[in-house]
């Protein structure tokens, strides 16, 4: 059985992480960030666990969100498992921390935590395609890159620890991609879907924020998301837009999407705090600029 906590990060439904509850104890998936961790502590807790009693972790990939409290449960014993490009960073996450601080400046302690290192002792680098046994489940790796190249989704029979790649969807909302510098790759996430629907899936387990059962629709909705939000970046890029009127008007298409599906406005500031439109413009922006240059000249 998999349990969902809720790591309340400003908001609800913002952050997940997944316990797995197996033969030999509980497996945890996506630790959320250091700032929140006593807020997973307090999740396992009323699941009947310590920190202690949880011996596996996943992590889907190395952002902040997703891995910054790895260190913690390293300190409580447990062994972090991760994708080989993504393990260096939680070995010696300074470069990781220094590329956030530049986005986040001074509203790093409050939105991230503190920095901390997982021995390298404690680090198990899946490779794509293994398959870890825990007591009576196993757990496959599936490298999913697009949204990072440090990227796994990790498969448990016909349900999924999706991570960021199988995209944004909280509540009755429809699902958005989730597109932050520096590693957007449209073709790869697309790639990546594609790998997703060979799976027969049933349920897939998405950090922000839930369970979805509806898999084959969300995954074509969010590739339709993904295309049509790229477009949009690319139109306005052509059309000579500084990167300030850019955010502007993303902040007010995206908002519109969300209230044209019927979702009030605390709905709409769940979304802007899981999946930020201005990270987005980022990332799309330098998507064109670095793989497409030719197609956003003016």
């Amino acid at each position: 059985m998999i349990r969902i906590l809720d790591l309340h990060d400003r908001a609800p439904r913002v952050i997940a992480s997944f316990v797995l509850e197996t033969e030999e104890g509980p497996v945890l998936f996506e630790t959320g960030p250091e700032s929140r961790f006593s807020v997973l502590l307090d999740g396992l807790n009323s699941l009947g666990y310590a920190a202690s009693d949880v011996k596996h972790v996943f992590v889907t990939h190395i952002h902040l969100d997703h891995a910054g409290a790895a260190w913690r449960m390293a300190e409580r014993g447990a062994t972090i498992y991760v994708h080989p490009k993504g393990a260096p960073h939680l070995v010696d996450p300074s470069k990781l921390w220094a590329s956030a601080s530049r986005i986040y400046g001074d509203q790093m302690e409050t939105l991230w935590g503190q920095m901390g290192h997982v021995p390298e002792a404690q680090i198990e680098i899946v490779q794509d395609g293994q398959v870890i046994q825990v007591g009576e489940v196993q757990i496959q790796a599936l490298e999913t890159p697009g949204h990072a190249y440090h990227h796994h989704a990790y498969r448990m029979g016909d349900v999924l620890i999706g991570g960021d790649v199988t995209g944004v969807k909280i509540g009755r909302g429809p699902v958005l991609p989730p597109c932050p510098p520096p590693e957007i790759h449209l073709e790869l996430w697309r790639e990546s879907l594609a790998r997703l629907r060979q799976l027969n899936l049933r349920q897939i387990y998405l950090t922000h924020f839930g369970l979805t059962e509806e898999v084959g629709p969300h995954l074509d909705a969010l590739e339709a998301r993904l295309l049509e939000w790229a477009d949009w970046i690319k139109q306005k890029i052509k059309s000579g837009l500084t990167r300030e009127q850019m955010v502007l008007e993303f902040e007010a298409y995206v908002a519109a999407t969300l209230r044209a599906a019927g979702l009030s406005q605390e709905e709409v500031q769940e979304y802007e705090l899981a999946d930020p439109s201005w990270m987005s413009v980022d990332g799309l922006v330098r998507y064109w600029n670095k793989h497409h240059p030719e197609e956003v000249m003016s």
